[in-house]
């Protein structure tokens, strides 16, 4: 075995309630859960080699469970049903302050800035479709439910002048979206992720399609209320064949826990986190942006004592 846990005496339930003495391998022995999100997403795949190199490297008993998006992994990392689980920033703020789609809120803390997140409103090349206020009116799918995407996906038509019914929502998830855009059966769909997501490289296999801009005047009132976590940026050219820079929103992504999950398990899922970095971005490529530099950075999310831990003992 390459390394070992770095402490010998905690367990985790289920639930990630319990700490009690005993030995590393019983810690091994526990089942871990990684929620990601849907199977052509980033979430799923980044946390399935995630979920590979501990249980490889470190001996733990670790899986990647399939789940509609940060909304259900906030909620299942809050709980305890999961270890960790990738999360878009501003929803990570909604349940930190228990608003939005958390009735209350949920003890979670952050390990880690992962990447950013693009918002992606794709639509086929040939339609007449050119600006978000041109969705009106339309069938698009505005994201599963209980996903990040229906959050941003929401903000971003109100800062756009388009209220709530002005769209006909058909709330799928990537996989779904991507199936009746096929067939027809929806004018385009929002998307959340990092780039390129797996499933919209499969889509551009079947047929043209274009992203929509988000221009600064948007992303400045989506900000507004919202903990300012939205940045401007381009999709560069290069990626989905888009021929030029397109502009749109990015939202940072963070690898969340409990807070009272064991420091000790948070320290080596970091470093499992950084030592695979290399190894995992060969199965996805937004795995390589992770940088230490901009790791630390998960405000207003307190980083779990865990990773505080990491970034003070380590340099990578």
């Amino acid at each position: 075995m390459r390394k070992r846990l770095t402490r010998a005496c905690a367990v985790v339930t289920i639930a990630l309630i319990a700490l009690t003495a005993c030995s590393s391998l019983v810690v091994r022995d526990t089942p871990f859960e990684i929620t990601g999100g849907n199977r052509a997403g980033v979430y799923y795949n980044y946390g399935d080699q995630l979920a590979q190199a501990m249980s490889r490297d470190l001996g733990m008993n670790v899986a990647v469970i399939e789940s509609q998006g940060s909304v259900e992994n906030l909620q299942r990392v809050g709980s305890g049903r999961a270890l960790v689980g990738f999360a878009q920033g501003d929803t990570s703020v909604d349940a930190l302050r228990g608003q939005g789609s958390f009735t209350k809120p949920l003890p979670i803390r952050a390990v880690a800035r992962v990447y950013d997140e693009y918002v992606h409103v794709v639509v086929r090349a040939g339609s007449d479709v050119e600006s978000i206020a041109d969705l009106a009116g339309r069938r698009i799918s505005l994201g599963a439910p209980s996903s990040g995407v229906q959050v941003i996906a929401a903000r971003v038509l109100g800062a756009s002048g388009i209220g709530p019914g002005a769209v006909t929502n058909a709330a799928l998830g990537l996989d779904e979206s991507i199936e009746a855009m096929i067939r027809g059966d929806i004018d385009g769909f929002f998307w959340v992720g990092g780039l390129p997501t797996p499933g919209i490289e499969r889509l551009m296999q079947s047929m043209p399609i274009r992203m929509l801009p988000i221009d600064a005047e948007t992303v400045d009132r989506v900000n507004e209320g919202h903990a300012g976590v939205y940045k401007l940026a381009d999709f560069p050219a290069d990626v989905y064949d888009l021929g030029e820079p397109v502009v749109t929103m990015t939202v940072p992504n963070y690898l969340v826990t409990s807070e009272v999950a064991p420091d000790a398990v948070i320290y080596d899922v970091l470093r499992e986190l950084f030592d695979s970095r290399a190894a995992i971005s060969k199965h996805v490529a937004a795995a390589g942006l992770l940088d230490r530099r901009q790791a630390i950075f998960t405000s207003p999310i307190e980083l779990h004592p865990g990773a505080e831990r990491f970034f003070i003992e380590t340099r990578y």
